[in-house]
């Protein structure tokens, strides 16, 4: 038999504490961890297809793992990772995260909610958890995640959760939820900027933005210093015409009511979106307060640039992990099964040899056993 060898998971994930008592360890933390994190990147669920999958790859773990009792049942993943610290847990996948990819200046962090639909309990009057996280777009990575306090909300997990990252030179875009004075000033006194959505959580300044907009729009030309960038795309029978004006002058935006609250604010932007179909024609126009400078162009990019969350990151959980269909509840284990999913899906994303999508190439990790040493690369070696 191959001798077990020291591997990054051990380095960057061996600082967890065992939540088990001494008399109760059968089975290593880490080889239990490991196994949990190689089952989800190959298509499991929950625990007792985790268990499945050690079973079956089996003489495969012993080339790398101690296993002193073989494979863990399902009932002890469960108990494990039910009691797992989720914050020791989410610490760790930070570390690892940095280790993985530099996030450079300039790249977009989008940051967004998603509740895990079927992880609430009505027997026991538990929620569903919600994941407020953080997506690098130019790295295509989770760069963190915290789960939202059952009696709170996002305001509140937002701050924690940049705080867990390095925001220097990185434009930061939240939506609606996150556009709070004290998270701008967060992001600024880190070394970001921000482009926060504007919606009705600040209507007063709501309304003052969207009528200097449309003031600006009916002025005659060069009332207003505002520039302007357009994208039009074509496909799929639909034709998607982008339009961004933003404002930047001092002198315009001081007598924006609250606009002293708000630290770093260089400028306002105003987006509309219209898409024309065959038979049906949409607009929907947005606004926004931002700490950059009043380049439509880069406003534009960072705006459009936050949906990759939902896109690349919420969808793929929910079509490809099925993550609104997992049942995992108890204690701290759909949180933590939350971490190994986002953890699994930064693996699948940094891989290019296959052209599939990721349901296909969690699959593809389960047959091939050459297919899922590549992916493991960054946490084997």
């Amino acid at each position: 038999m191959t001798e077990p060898v020291s591997t990054s998971i051990e380095h960057h994930f061996g600082t967890l504490q065992d939540p088990r008592i001494d008399r109760c360890k059968r089975h290593e933390l880490l080889d239990i961890i490991t196994i949990a994190m190689c089952a989800v990147l190959c298509g499991a669920d929950d625990w007792t297809e985790v268990e499945g999958f050690g079973t079956a790859k089996l003489p495969w773990f012993r080339t790398f793992l101690t296993l002193p009792h073989g494979i863990p049942s399902h009932d002890t993943f469960g108990r494990v990772f039910a009691r797992l610290d989720p914050a020791q847990f989410e610490a760790c996948f930070l570390r690892w995260v940095r280790s993985l990819a530099d996030v450079l200046p300039g790249t977009i962090i989008a940051v967004d909610g998603k509740e895990s639909r079927r992880s609430h309990d009505r027997r026991l009057g538990k929620a569903a958890i919600t994941m407020v996280s953080a997506w690098a777009a130019d790295n295509h990575l989770v760069l963190g995640q915290v789960a939202v306090d059952s009696k709170s909300n996002e305001i509140t997990a937002i701050p924690e959760l940049l705080q867990a990252l390095s925001l220097k030179g990185c434009i930061v875009t939240i939506d609606a939820a996150g556009c709070q004075t004290d998270i701008a000033q967060q992001i600024i006194a880190q070394g970001g900027d921000y482009v926060l959505a504007l919606k009705d959580n600040q209507p007063t300044l709501a309304a003052d933005v969207t009528l200097l907009f449309q003031d600006c729009h009916q002025s005659r030309p060069g009332s207003y210093q505002a520039d302007h960038a357009r994208t039009i795309e074509k496909g799929h029978g639909r034709i998607e015409t982008r339009d961004c004006w933003t404002i930047a002058d001092p002198a315009v935006l001081a007598p924006l009511r609250r606009s002293e609250a708000w630290a770093g604010l260089h400028s306002v932007i105003e987006v509309r979106a219209e898409r024309q179909l065959p038979d049906e024609r949409t607009v929907a126009t947005r606004y926004y307060l931002s700490s950059l400078p009043g380049k439509a162009d880069q406003a534009l990019r960072a705006t459009r640039t936050h949906w990759q969350v939902e896109n690349s990151l919420h969808w793929v959980l929910d079509v490809a992990f099925r993550e609104d269909d997992s049942r995992v509840r108890v204690d701290n284990a759909p949180e933590n099964f939350a971490i190994l999913r986002r953890l699994a899906l930064n693996l699948l994303k940094q891989d290019k040899s296959l052209k599939i999508g990721i349901k296909g190439k969690r699959k593809a990790a389960g047959w091939d056993e050459a297919y899922l040493l590549r992916l493991l690369a960054p946490l084997l070696h």
